[in-house]
């Protein structure tokens, strides 16, 4: 069993060392780019991944974009602000060891915000389709939150793989306004148009998901300012789909 391990990339100079270093039970590394102006490229060959520049399609056909280039039909795909962890790996080596017993593998995804590890606020296990034959699986999503989906047995693996997220509020209120973009895009695409009791009602009901019935404020500090931002992601998404809607009031 060999491993092509994938990861896409956009200006992530400060990321990239962190994955590509933890990715040591691969067999080649691929990194696919879609345009960096930094260093990203640089690094990337100076650390032996192979890198093929590519123009940016989406999310979904970037990754599959990436497994179509590995040489390997085992691909593990991270992306740069992410990390396999020591246990994950040593996971990862047993499978190479003994063989698969499935087509993919699920792991669980734990989440740095703000400096703190995140156990709770709907945010962990958080578990991800990551390693996978490519003949049986696939990414899917148009615009937003994309995701393998599998025709064939699905396996769990029980160690971390490491999430590094946003280091500053500011850098997480950059990237909601990017993604909220994407995801009203997505509801404009499927006819979707948020009625006002819906914005109205979603963002404190998100808040309470998220902070109490999800244990967010086990998470401290942290934990009440994801359920704030998750809050206000769904309010300014719902907004932003109104105002981009033809013929909106």
């Amino acid at each position: 069993m060999k491993i092509s391990a994938t990861i896409i990339t956009y200006n992530e100079e400060r990321n990239l060392p962190r994955a590509i270093e933890s990715l040591r039970c691969a067999d080649e590394i691929v990194v696919i780019d879609s345009g960096s102006s930094d260093r990203t490229v640089e690094i990337a060959e100076k650390l032996g991944a192979r890198v093929v520049e590519c123009p940016w399609p989406g999310y979904a056909n970037q990754k599959n974009r990436a497994a179509e280039e590995a040489s390997h039909d085992w691909i593990l795909s991270i992306d740069a602000d992410e990390s396999l962890s020591e246990a994950l790996e040593a996971e990862i080596w047993q499978i190479k060891k003994n063989g698969p017993r499935f087509d993919a593998y699920t792991m669980p995804r734990m989440a740095q915000y703000l400096g703190r590890w995140i156990r709770h606020s709907g945010w962990y296990p958080d578990r991800k389709v990551r390693l996978y034959h490519r003949s049986k699986a696939r990414w899917v999503g148009e615009f937003v939150h994309e995701s393998v989906r599998v025709e064939g047995r699905v396996g769990n693996l029980e160690s971390n793989l490491l999430h590094f997220t946003c280091s500053s509020l500011s850098e997480h209120l950059k990237t909601m306004d990017r993604y909220t973009t994407l995801a009203a895009e997505q509801m404009l695409a499927a006819r979707e148009k948020p009625s006002f009791a819906r914005m109205l009602l979603d963002p404190p009901w998100t808040f309470l998901r998220t902070y109490v019935m999800k244990l967010g404020f086990l998470d401290g500090v942290e934990g009440l300012a994801i359920a704030n931002m998750a809050a206000l992601y769904n309010f300014v998404k719902y907004a932003k789909a109104r105002f981009m809607s033809p013929g909106r009031p």
